[in-house]
């Protein structure tokens, strides 16, 4: 099964997509009305724009440092999760997408790093809580947000997870509990992205490493943007070894093509007759 990941709404509609992810928040803070052909996809605790808005928002480190694109391997900034206002304004969002279609993604969910968060609400929080292990109790406030959102989704809710599969990173990284999540998600997806995928043995490393470590379904999303045909074409054969799906983001114009080809060169290879 393959799909396509876009923030233009004329793509969902193509023949060629078995499924299609909408983007009605993405983490420059655009939104977008939910539409009934795509799965809405919304950015959680990425958010350029509330960042920039309200500096309140943004994480700390325990140095005082923000989580914004001005640091280093940031590609966009965070909004603390235990921000209870904004929290309430992405439930809103997932109410409105589930309005609209029954199935919504969650994006960018979790912490920004291990070192995040430590402002000052978030340390009153860990010490007033029942939690001796600052990590664990991270893990508790992503799976506390994931069931509310878990409630207002009648269809599946899928959960996109940072892609690395060794124990213990993402709990680490991200404050992500994968056990505890799994009783509200019904599938992970896994951006396994690169800029030309002139190689493919990593990411069936870095895919089947999450096959090993998920009993709840996964897919496989690949970067689509400017990749040569035939390299995405072999990322997309290893990546449907151990997806779910395979999805190709934001460029569904070369992931249509891809497609076509493939399907064209499996045409080419069937026999008939003795």
């Amino acid at each position: 099964m393959y799909g396509v990941v876009t923030r233009n709404e004329e793509e969902l509609a193509w023949s060629e997509f078995d499924r299609a992810f909408y983007e009605v928040k993405d983490v420059t803070g655009r939104a977008a009305e939910p539409v009934p052909e795509g799965i809405s996809m919304v950015s959680c605790f990425g958010d350029n724009a509330a960042a920039d808005a309200n500096p309140d928002l943004v994480p700390v480190s325990e140095d005082g440092k923000p989580a914004t694109r001005e640091r280093r391997y940031f590609d966009w900034a965070y909004v603390c999760p235990t921000r209870d206002d904004y929290r309430e304004g992405l439930l809103e969002i997932v109410d409105d997408a589930a309005a609209v279609t029954p199935d919504v993604r969650l994006d960018d969910v979790g912490f920004p790093r291990p070192e995040y968060c430590h402002c000052d609400r978030c340390e009153r929080r860990f010490a007033e809580s029942e939690f001796d292990d600052w990590f664990a109790w991270r893990a508790d406030v992503i799976t506390e947000f994931v069931r509310e959102a878990r409630e207002r989704v009648p269809g599946d809710l899928y959960l996109t997870l940072y892609p690395d599969p060794y124990p213990g990173h993402i709990h680490e990284r991200a404050g992500l509990d994968i056990d505890a999540l799994a009783e509200y998600v019904d599938e992970f997806v896994v951006p396994i992205y690169d800029m030309a995928y002139s190689t493919t043995y990593w990411l069936e490393i870095i895919a089947s490493g999450f096959a090993d470590a998920l009993d709840t379904p996964f897919s496989v999303e690949l970067y689509a943007v400017d990749v040569e045909i035939d390299n995405l074409i072999d990322a997309a054969e290893v990546a449907s070894e151990y997806g779910e799906s395979v999805l190709f983001g934001y460029d569904a114009s070369n992931a249509r093509a891809t497609l076509r080809r493939m399907n064209a060169d499996g045409r080419e290879g069937e026999e008939f007759g003795a």
